[in-house]
């Protein structure tokens, strides 16, 4: 028989679950619709004073509150009847510069919440769901997710870490990003390396799309180009750096792309690989980041690898022994961990 008070203590683990997950829409409402921006430095606000502020409905935006006020995510004075968002919350909610900003991925459960029924499908018939299946708030999200992140530690820490690659970037190098999506991780390398020319490629036209125009607006578009091609056969070739950024496990066919960067590279050229630093033993997942990881691949990144049909659907977390083996097979026999954060693993690839 089961132990009521165990099963009392996990019904209390779902119960918060189960809120947080109904709160995730009010949290993607508050980052898509401006709230959290406005609230952040303005102190005490009304809900009246809030609608101005951002152009909404105040009945809407007096319900919103009693929501974040419920999550403790913004702070109520009665005696006021005003509303605040404390400045460390508004680091977390607000302002997408500051490594510490996440609200972007809140911006994914639309498209993943609405694509519940052909996972479902998949889930029975072994099939998969496309990329493109999930709408296109999908990009954006992702785009959203990963933009903090990449623009706190790739200038600053992982491209040092790799071996003799910031070296020649600072001289002048030339560089393919494979799966660039918005093109966030290439036009940060062309802000910090003017001397180098980097390619982006994804297969996602509209992403491709975003990127050329986020290169025009940072002033780099005289070094940096987008194309729409496929990881296992993007154009090109005498690399110096190839990078594949989050997107290696994404694909059905992770070795038809590591082998295309084989030879696509220079002599001396190497490849970086960002991976989610998740283990492939499901018991070493059990916190918030792994969860987070593994409950992402179970919808996403599994299925959009099932879509392609490849022979490895490796889900996000597959442990660096396997990737490093599907490079071995293709000839990159030189795998090192470069440097490791709470969320990533990068790799240091070569020949």
């Amino acid at each position: 028989m089961s132990d009521e008070n165990r099963v009392m203590e996990f019904l209390e683990r779902v119960v918060a679950d189960n809120a947080a997950a109904f709160a995730g829409v009010s949290t993607s409402l508050g980052v898509r619709l401006g709230l959290y921006r406005a609230m952040s430095g303005a102190g005490a606000l009304t809900s009246e004073g809030l609608a101005e502020k951002t152009g909404l409905v105040e009945r809407y935006v007096r319900e919103w509150l009693a929501a974040q006020v419920a999550g403790a995510y913004v702070l109520h004075d009665p005696k006021t009847n005003t509303y605040v968002l404390p400045d460390e919350h508004a680091a977390v909610l607000a302002d997408d510069s500051l490594p510490t900003y996440v609200g972007g991925g809140f911006t994914m459960l639309k498209p993943l919440y609405s694509a519940e029924e052909a996972l479902a499908s998949a889930y029975r018939n072994g099939g998969g769901v496309n990329w493109e299946d999930y709408g296109p708030e999908l990009a954006q999200g992702v785009a959203a997710f990963f933009k903090p992140g990449y623009e706190a530690v790739l200038v600053q820490e992982w491209l040092p870490a790799m071996e003799g690659v910031e070296a020649k970037l600072r001289q002048g190098a030339s560089v393919a990003d494979v799966g660039c999506g918005f093109g966030h991780s290439t036009v940060l390398m062309a802000k910090a390396f003017p001397h180098s020319r980097f390619h982006g490629f994804d297969f996602h036209e509209p992403s491709v799309e975003a990127a050329r125009k986020l290169a025009e607006e940072a002033g780099v578009g005289d070094r940096v180009t987008f194309e729409v091609a496929a990881a296992h056969d993007f154009p090109g070739d005498a690399y110096d750096l190839v990078t594949f950024f989050d997107c290696l496990h994404d694909l059905g066919d992770p070795g038809a792309a590591l082998r295309r960067a084989e030879k696509s590279l220079a002599d001396d050229g190497s490849l970086l690989v960002v991976e989610p630093n998740a283990s492939a033993e499901p018991g070493e997942n059990i916190d918030p980041i792994g969860r987070s990881f593994a409950s992402t691949s179970a919808v996403l990144c599994l299925p959009a690898a099932m879509a392609q049909g490849g022979p490895h659907a490796l889900g996000n977390h597959p442990g660096q022994d396997a990737l490093k083996a599907i490079a071995a097979e293709v000839g990159l026999r030189s795998w090192r961990l470069a440097v490791e954060t709470v969320t990533n693993r990068i790799y240091d690839v070569k020949r």
